[in-house]
């Protein structure tokens, strides 16, 4: 069962704190992902992996720093590196993805970070499900430091396994 709002924005602000200042991707990027997820009570490793390889168009593999089957993609940049490039990052992989035939694992999240700063993209929003699936408005983005993190925590409820309702 999922642990309360409460607990889980307890654990936000403090995770908040413990990770200011981080800045080097190669060195803090897997155990600044174990304790995200930690945040909502979840066990990383239960439901995703580091490193998964995706095969490019051109033959050679890239490498998703987490990726979650059918659920989410996550990559990771060290302090100040720029989160669009890590947003095509991801998307290339969403790509790398449906060209291996690999539909059904292809995400609906994307979270995007440089530890200072978090963007989390939902790739089908309830609120936009009727429009067609390449609509340039197609997608939300919630980016924020995170510092603010346990101000959003609800964006996350994919991640402990609540539902959002409008």
């Amino acid at each position: 069962m999922p642990i309360s709002w409460n607990e889980i924005r307890h654990n936000a602000i403090k995770f908040s704190g413990e990770w200011k200042g981080a800045k080097c991707e190669r060195a803090d990027s897997q155990t600044f992902w174990n304790e995200f997820f930690q945040v909502f009570g979840i066990k990383r490793r239960v439901v995703a992996s580091f490193e998964e390889p995706a095969r490019r168009i051109s033959g050679t593999y890239g490498f998703i720093d987490m990726f979650w089957r059918g659920v989410l993609i996550v990559e990771q940049k060290s302090s100040g590196e720029d989160l669009g490039k890590a947003k095509a990052q991801a998307f290339n992989y969403i790509h790398d993805l449906a060209n291996e035939g690999r539909h059904a694992e292809i995400p609906r999240y994307l979270i995007v970070s440089d530890f200072a700063r978090v963007a989390l993209h939902d790739l089908e929003p309830e609120e936009q499900r009727d429009l067609p699936l390449f609509d340039k408005r197609r997608g939300t983005t919630l980016e924020f430091p995170l510092a603010d993190f346990h101000r959003y925590i609800h964006a996350f409820a994919f991640i402990p396994g609540y539902k959002q309702h409008t």
